[in-house]
């Protein structure tokens, strides 16, 4: 389907739309995977937590029992009406208050009576007072260590009471309370990251970071329980009031709670039991973080997105553009090919034209080499027919003579002398035809060879020497045999020509793999003309001395096999001409 720019913009706007419903859909889930990663890490706070209360709790634990060893306090049970006894036991019970940092220490006859305390001197003291209602108290009476939690009605403080028996050999005369203030715990945790709760059995709690959660239940105490409360007046019972709290299960170790109040708050809740103390400990962590977490995340997915979505638009508008620029392209072409049509036959006219041009000037350029060739050839046949013409009178003679074994050699001597100019002929024959279009594999030793051997005419009659040592292997190359033998005597009779003023006259010719290279110690090229010397009829010879074809037809025809034709001056003087033309295999069947 062709994308338009229209589609393209309506195909992203699916997509951003998309996206977006993913992110509405999936958020919920993200922020549940952030709450309970959150309710993770508040665990290792929290175990700190339960763990620094139950030490301090379980240190005030022996202090009754230690404390109720003391005679003294026998001593006043069974005498409390003595006045240095009692003040000398209230100073003892200070001093081992502040020494343990205990809120409060004080003695209860078996009636609950106090009649010592450590807070003797101040104004809510619990001297005078009975506490034979409390539970610790009965517990204690009865023979057994207890423990209980209540909010002090006589100081207004919350503190958590411990008791012991005062025992008078098997008989318990007394009972020994120590009091601590649990808002020392509180203190430490404010500050923190997160808000702390204790509640005890019923849900009430009765110690937290947050004063405005003090003695309120998380859900609705029964009758029989605030009657209870009110018995033993561990709560103030005119202060108890329900926390609005709405609790939501994130996992097993972790709840999503709201409280209601001023402000509508909402904490992730991991909470840990003390069996033994019969208390939960909760830590209540705010919900902002992981809200701003899975906010963060959606954040960076919606930014990848985006800049998907981005290379996505690029892209296609890329695509698009492309595809219109092809179009376009495509209708130039069309307009383009019909004016080519147009033209078609009158080119291939000119062009037929042409190459019959370029044939003819190749035949001329043989035809002219062969004229300058022409005294070396009348001496190269002449001298064979005069040498034939002796060898025939003297064997006639012989014959006559009856010496017919001289007679015969004579007629042998003939017929190598025909051999010889029939050898010439062929040469010069092959060299003058009209060559074929077509190129193939080619042995370019045997072409060398060739061109050798139709030059070998020029050497002998104006001298001059080539100095070529063929290849020790076989090298086939590209090309058609007889336009490359007119490439190849060309560039030697042009560095025969460059010579023309040397004594000695040699011209080095050498192949290196498909490279043939022809080079002449004459004076050089100019360094002007190099750029022009394969222009037709561009040439540095005297007038009269040849037309500019040469170099430019053997560029042309190295070009049609596929090669190439350059020319260069050689850093020790002369001219170097290459022939580059493309490896071809034996396999191939060649057609000149």
């Amino acid at each position: 389907m062709h994308l338009t720019r229209p589609r393209i913009f309506g195909l992203i706007a699916v997509i951003a739309t998309l996206l977006v419903l993913a992110g509405t859909v999936s958020f919920p889930a993200l922020e549940r995977h952030y709450m309970r990663q959150q309710a993770e890490k508040d665990a290792v706070p929290l175990k700190l937590a339960v763990e620094g209360l139950r030490a301090a709790v379980d240190r005030y634990a022996p202090l009754p029992a230690l404390i109720a060893e003391r005679s003294t306090l026998i001593d006043l049970l069974n005498n409390p009406d003595d006045a240095a006894l009692v003040a000398a036991v209230n100073e003892d019970l200070r001093q081992t208050a502040a020494t343990v940092r205990a809120s409060d220490v004080y003695l209860m006859d078996i009636s609950g009576l106090t009649i010592a305390a450590a807070s003797y001197r101040e104004p809510g003291s619990f001297l005078g007072r009975n506490f034979n209602y409390q539970t610790y108290f009965t517990q204690a009476l009865n023979g057994a260590l207890s423990s209980f939690s209540v909010y002090g009605t006589t100081t207004g403080e919350r503190g958590y009471f411990y008791a012991a028996p005062v025992e008078d050999g098997e008989r318990i005369v007394g009972v020994l309370a120590v009091k601590f203030n649990v808002s020392a715990f509180e203190s430490i945790w404010r500050g923190a990251n997160s808000e702390f709760m204790v509640a005890d059995r019923n849900d009430f709690v009765f110690m937290s970071s947050r004063p405005d959660w003090h003695f309120r239940a998380m859900r609705p105490l029964s009758d029989a329980t605030l009657r209870l409360i009110a018995q033993n007046l561990q709560y103030p019972i005119d202060r108890i009031e329900l926390l609005p709290i709405t609790v939501r299960p994130l996992d097993a170790d972790a709840r999503l709670v709201t409280i209601e109040g001023e402000t509508r708050e909402t904490y992730i809740l991991t909470a840990q039991r003390l069996a033994d103390l019969d208390w939960t400990m909760s830590s209540l962590s705010p919900l902002g973080p992981a809200t701003l977490s899975a906010l963060r995340s959606m954040l960076i997915a919606g930014l990848t997105g985006l800049l998907l979505l981005g290379a996505l638009l690029a892209y296609l508008l890329k695509q698009a553009r492309q595809t219109e620029a092809l179009a376009r392209e495509k209708e130039a072409k069309r307009l383009l090919e019909a004016a080519v049509a147009e033209r078609t036959t009158d080119l291939e006219t000119a062009l037929g034209d042409l190459r019959q041009t370029q044939t003819d000037l190749i035949q001329a350029g043989k035809l002219s080499a062969l004229g300058q060739m022409s005294a070396a050839l009348s001496h190269e046949f002449n001298q064979p027919l005069a040498a034939v013409k002796s060898y025939a009178d003297n064997a006639g003679a012989f014959l006559d003579r009856g010496r017919v074994a001289e007679a015969k050699d004579n007629i042998t001597r003939i017929s190598k002398m025909a051999d010889r100019m029939a050898t010439i002929s062929a040469h010069l024959r092959n060299f003058a035809r009209r060559p074929q279009q077509a190129t193939g594999p080619l042995l370019l030793n045997a072409v060398v060879q060739d061109a050798l051997a139709v030059i070998d005419m020029r050497l002998t009659s104006e001298g001059g020497e080539i100095a070529y040592t063929p290849p020790k292997s076989e090298i086939w190359v590209t090309g058609g045999h007889v336009r490359l033998q007119q490439v190849i005597v060309n560039l030697i009779n042009n560095a025969l020509d460059a010579m023309a003023d040397q004594p000695e006259r040699i011209v080095d010719l050498r192949i290196e793999n498909t490279r043939l290279q022809v080079r002449d110690t004459g004076p050089g090229i100019e360094h002007d003309a190099i750029a022009n010397i394969f222009d037709p009829f561009f040439t540095t010879k005297a007038p009269g001395k040849g037309l500019g074809l040469g170099l430019s037809i053997s560029f042309n025809i190295v070009s049609d096999f596929g090669g190439t034709l350059s020319a260069a001056n050689h850093p020790d003087g002369g001219a170097v001409f290459t022939v580059t033309l493309q490896p071809a295999t034996p396999m191939e069947v060649a057609a000149q």
